[in-house]
């Protein structure tokens, strides 16, 4: 967000970003924008996400042959995440009411005059806070509160359109389309009455019984989809949905001097990077070990992104870090190998600078992220369940490294992403302003999503077209019994 934010900034634009008094990311000062902070008793941070992401790591090592085993660990798992998600957006409608119910703050926002909201409908307070507005509304958007975008606003066919989490591509069997269908329920089941409730709530309370939760999150004005299709498998989309996957990529800067000197010594053999993303900041100790004795094996220098206890097997060939500059090392010529959890900006940087990758997916979408370069012949996924076994790790690395068609398929698939009439930075940016000058995109946004499910799918058409025959057939064969019937009592009379 803050990207677009900064190209906001330098076209003129002034932003107010609304922010928690213990927000995660956001300064209370910038040159781009002006905060505006919520006090709040709690918020989505480290202390909340890190027990989670420990959990799943253990559930996902303790997977079993066993089906029963496997069965109760999914279950686990996902009741694991019903809770999270829950505990997630109570957090939000914790915040989203405090707001409401400040009427300076409240009165101040009102007053400002402001163009547009512009919010992630991961998180629905930026939602509620547009209707109270009654402002335009544009997403930036990869998920909403119910899951993948294009599930809210698009047909979305369960038979080619693989359900997040599924670990399913558009190319579907039998099983797999039951599957999808399972999968598809569990996410409607989690949105149905664990978290769409939480926000309903909240506009009753505020807005009364008629507006409907669902309404608002479907009726935005526009959706900035951070994806594009070198990326997605091919799909349905609408009118007001715009694509601007990779816009946060750009070209590598120099290195820093230390990170530079550390590379060039690698020679012929070139780097390998390793980062597990923001959330993942340690791995338990046997696994992080069994990691950093594979990369000790590996004529390649390794720069790992690595919070936790230093590994014991740590080689001289590994250099650890807390932070690095992710986009300018993928953009490096000597960075042969990206080993990487499967987030979507890690995945488009990728792409964008033709990196082949490892993948080693933790949660949510990001095995299916990495399926999707799987099955475009740039990466190699491994699960937590194996990295650590039978040498699995230092197989996909040697596989990827030495077989060229990987490197071959990423850079096939850059020379796609890049081949646009505008860079998807400043297509973003034309989307925006348009929804400002023209005080929002009515004419792209279908009126479906206020239609009940019936109507929808035209349940009631069908059932009139064959109930209105069905009627006039049955109210023929009854006039004929009839007929039939007063004729041959007046037949009998007349006898």
């Amino acid at each position: 967000m803050e990207i677009i934010v900064r190209a906001l900034h330098s076209q003129g634009h002034a932003i107010d970003v609304v922010r928690t008094n213990i927000s995660w990311y956001i300064k209370d000062d910038s040159p781009h924008y002006k905060a505006i902070t919520v006090p709040v008793l709690r918020t989505f941070n480290h202390d909340f996400i890190n027990p989670i992401i420990q959990k799943v790591i253990a559930t996902k090592r303790d997977f079993s042959s066993s089906i029963s085993s496997s069965f109760m660990n999914f279950v686990s798992l996902q009741l694991e995440m019903f809770k999270s998600m829950s505990n997630m957006h109570g957090i939000m409608c914790e915040l989203v009411t405090t707001m409401l119910e400040d009427e300076e703050l409240m009165i101040t926002l009102k007053t400002n005059n402001y163009d547009l909201v512009l919010t992630d409908p991961a998180l629905g307070a930026g939602i509620i806070l547009a209707h109270a507005l009654k402002l335009p509304l544009v997403y930036n958007v990869r998920w909403v509160t119910s899951g993948e975008g294009h599930l809210a606003i698009a047909p979305s066919p369960l038979s080619y359109i693989p359900i997040t989490r599924s670990g399913l591509t558009d190319k579907m069997t039998f099983m797999g389309r039951v599957k999808n269908v399972i999968f598809y329920a569990i996410w409607e089941t989690q949105d149905r009455f664990f978290i769409r409730p939480q926000y309903q709530a909240v506009c009753e309370r505020f807005f009364g019984s008629e507006v409907r939760y669902r309404h608002l999150l479907q009726g935005a004005d526009l959706w900035l989809m951070r994806v594009d299709f070198v990326f997605e498998f091919p799909r349905p989309t609408m009118p007001n949905v715009v694509y601007i996957g990779g816009f946060h990529c750009k070209p590598a800067k120099p290195l820093p001097e230390h990170l530079e000197e550390f590379v060039q010594s690698s020679g012929e053999h070139g780097v390998i990077i390793m980062s597990l993303g923001t959330f993942v900041s340690e791995l338990p100790d046997d696994m992080a070990d069994e990691i950093a004795a594979t990369f000790a094996k590996l004529p390649q220098k390794v720069i790992w992104r690595y919070k936790g206890k230093r590994p014991a097997t740590l080689g001289n060939n590994t250099l650890v870090v807390d932070w690095m500059p992710q986009n300018d090392l993928l953009g490096h010529p000597k960075i042969k190998l990206f080993v990487a959890h499967g987030g979507t900006n890690g995945v488009q940087e990728a792409i964008y600078h033709g990196v082949p990758v490892v993948g080693l997916p933790v949660f949510f979408d990001q095995f299916d992220n990495l399926l999707r370069l799987q099955e475009r012949g740039s990466a190699k996924i491994l699960t937590l369940a194996t990295v650590d076994k039978d040498d699995n790790f230092l197989k996909a690395i040697q596989e990827v490294l030495n077989d060229p068609s990987y490197r071959m398929n990423m850079q096939r698939l850059s020379r796609l992403h890049r081949d646009q009439p505008m860079k998807p930075l400043d297509t973003a940016l034309f989307w925006i302003e348009f929804v400002m000058r023209h005080k929002g995109a009515a004419h792209l946004r279908t009126e479906s999503y206020r239609l009940p499910w019936y109507s929808y799918y035209s349940v009631d058409v069908v059932l009139f077209l064959t109930g209105a025959p069905l009627f006039l057939l049955l109210n023929t064969v009854i006039f004929i019994r009839c007929l039939c019937k007063a004729m041959s009592k007046r037949k009998v009379k007349h006898e």
